[in-house]
């Protein structure tokens, strides 16, 4: 019953967000716990292995190609992250970042944007401080409890697990392309 009311809440929430989700022009990901499941895999070496999902690689395609920056915003480091947004043609790759609201207010004068055009999707106690930098603060359904308490909106599935593209969705779900790329596909190189 609770889970089902709570659910309730958070459509509704996402309802009186759209006119925010319109005037988005920049959104930012933490990495570990949204763009990954947070889960590190060490080879025997020190390397690090990171699993992304690549239905939320080509929704970040999909947000760049309807003209929306993404950036990466990650207290970790480890090359994978690099790695992925090289693959995924993202300019603003800023890792083993120790001050995230710094860091995304340098980004924000960087690209000439204000906050209220900016989205945060994060998953922890350290993605909280960026809050007065950004429009919207968002989480995966697995964040800490602290952060999903204060976030705009929770979206329905766990970081690493589609839950950027559950948010792409609303974003591009609001737009007139939309119908089209629902129609006819998308065309150009999988990611």
């Amino acid at each position: 019953m609770i889970a089902a009311l709570d659910r309730m809440r958070q459509r509704r929430r996402w309802r009186q967000l759209g006119p925010r989700l319109d005037q988005l022009r920049l959104v930012v990901l933490d990495v570990d716990g949204v763009l990954t499941d947070g889960g590190l895999w060490y080879g025997p070496n020190g390397e690090l292995f990171k699993r992304f999902d690549v239905r939320d690689g080509l929704g970040i395609r999909l947000l760049q190609q309807a003209g929306l920056e993404v950036a990466l915003l990650s207290g970790g480091m480890g090359g994978a992250t690099e790695a992925r947004a090289r693959h995924l043609g993202i300019r603003h790759c800023l890792v083993g970042v120790k001050d995230k609201p710094a860091a995304l207010t340098r980004l924000l004068e960087q690209l000439d944007l204000e906050p209220a055009s900016t989205a945060f999707v994060g998953d922890d106690f350290n993605d909280l401080a960026v809050r007065p930098c950004v429009g919207l603060l968002l989480a995966p359904a697995d964040a800490a409890p602290p952060l999903r308490r204060q976030a705009d909106a929770v979206l329905e599935r766990c970081g690493g697990n589609g839950a950027v593209r559950e948010l792409v969705e609303r974003i591009l779900g609001r737009r007139p392309q939309w119908r089209q790329l629902c129609a006819e596909g998308w065309r150009d190189r999988n990611d």
